[in-house]
């Protein structure tokens, strides 16, 4: 079973605004069965949209729209439908009601005309509710292919999505199975990885699909595979998954969707009763927001220090000003001291230290960009590693976090 995904909006194709809808519209519908076959991104212009809509129902069986459902003119998505559909706006009251509420409830007025045109939806459409906007997600029906339009907020859009659009989509249409299992592994390239286990790659039932999904540092290494007994797909899946694990469990982490990397630090740093400060220069904070983003880090983390100038490191941190004067501010000393001062401000007995040039520019660093130390303490002592991760910044900040978090796994892990 086939869909298509179809967000419209000038903004995205200027690069105004990244879709990240069509990757979680794609991720949830792959769990029920359903596989994309392509994503079109169209202008807010009725004959492109027309095109899009058209040449979508050749090709799948479902067609999900998203954007273009504002009270404003350029929003133009439900008019062309009507076209399309043959049809006419009506006004839905339940849509109207909510609208009113909405306004009353969060802005203590009522909604001016524009707003309430959101309650217009074309006649034969099926009104999805939106608990958390006033344009309704709308159900579709065109010969055999359905067509479900939803506003282009990412919130709104994953509330429907959940709530109302796949429920409905699981009624409608029976579908095949589709069963996913990504390890994550992290040290080694996919070159490196994949002379290890091709033995193992050959002898793989031509039904099960391997993926290689490498990222700066680390590697998702996903097997697929599609059919109509859920219960006999797992089981092999996870076999191979098994067999697959053990050649590289010196560098897997985990699976993706049951843990991440900080996840697992995190998990392991909570069995010992151990905690962990962060002392942050050019990788400015993205340790820490890696952390933070999972529910409970607090048990274990401690707090971070972002020294970005050179003078902070001194002040603010506690760094021996003659222990940069003598090795520079990029050098593997002044990465270690950074690493210890944590442990020392924040009584933690973990703590990563991050010094480098990211660039464009060299900054007060002597080494070329790119250049990078990193430092983790441990109560057993301090290990520490100079790295040379290229010329773009974007690339040198997210290979500093990727390899701060695996020499800091190593450490916890060995005891």
């Amino acid at each position: 079973m086939l869909a298509e995904i179809i967000t419209i909006g000038d903004e995205i194709l200027i690069g105004q605004i990244v879709d990240t809808n069509s990757a979680y519209i794609s991720k949830e519908l792959n769990k029920v069965g359903i596989q994309v076959y392509q994503i079109t991104s169209v202008q807010d212009e009725r004959q492109h949209i027309l095109n899009a809509l058209e040449e979508a129902q050749d090709r799948v069986d479902v067609v999900l729209v998203t954007g273009g459902l504002g009270p404003t003119k350029d929003d133009i998505t439900k008019q062309t439908f009507c076209e399309f559909l043959n049809d006419s706006l009506v006004e839905n009251t339940e849509v109207r009601e909510n609208i009113e509420f909405l306004f009353k409830k969060y802005f203590n007025k009522l909604p001016v005309e524009a707003n309430l045109k959101q309650a217009l939806v074309p006649s034969t459409a099926r009104v999805l509710k939106n608990r958390h906007g006033t344009a309704p997600g709308m159900w579709m029906e065109k010969d055999d292919t359905v067509f479900v339009s939803m506003p282009g907020v990412p919130y709104e859009m994953k509330s429907l999505i959940q709530y109302e659009v796949i429920p409905a989509i699981i009624k409608k249409f029976n579908r095949p199975y589709i069963y996913h299992k990504t390890l994550l592994t992290y040290g080694l390239g996919e070159s490196t990885i994949a002379e290890r286990i091709a033995d193992w790659e050959e002898a793989l039932p031509k039904h099960i699909k391997l993926a290689y999904l490498p990222s700066l540092g680390k590697v998702r290494l996903r097997l697929s595979s599609k059919g109509e007994s859920e219960e006999q797909l797992i089981k092999e899946v996870d076999a191979q998954m098994d067999q697959l694990h053990e050649m590289v469990s010196d560098i897997a982490v985990g699976y993706e969707n049951e843990t991440s990397v900080t996840e697992r630090i995190g998990g392991l740093l909570q069995q010992k009763g151990k905690t962990l400060s962060l002392a942050e220069s050019c990788t400015g904070g993205a340790l820490a927001q890696e952390i933070t983003q999972h529910p409970g880090a607090s048990v274990f983390y401690r707090g971070s220090i972002v020294p970005y100038a050179t003078e902070l490191k001194t002040s603010i941190l506690g760094v021996d000003a003659k222990i940069i004067e003598a090795h520079n501010v990029v050098s593997l000393p002044v990465a270690e001291a950074m690493a210890r001062q944590a442990t020392q401000v924040f009584g933690s007995d973990y703590a990563i230290a991050t010094t480098g040039i990211a660039g464009p520019t060299k900054g007060d660093g002597e080494d070329e960009v790119g250049t990078v130390c990193i430092a983790i303490a441990t109560p057993e002592g301090m290990i520490s590693e100079k790295f040379q991760f290229g010329k773009a910044r974007e690339r040198v900040i997210k290979k500093s976090v990727n390899k701060a978090f695996e020499m800091l796994l190593k450490e916890i892990s060995k005891n």
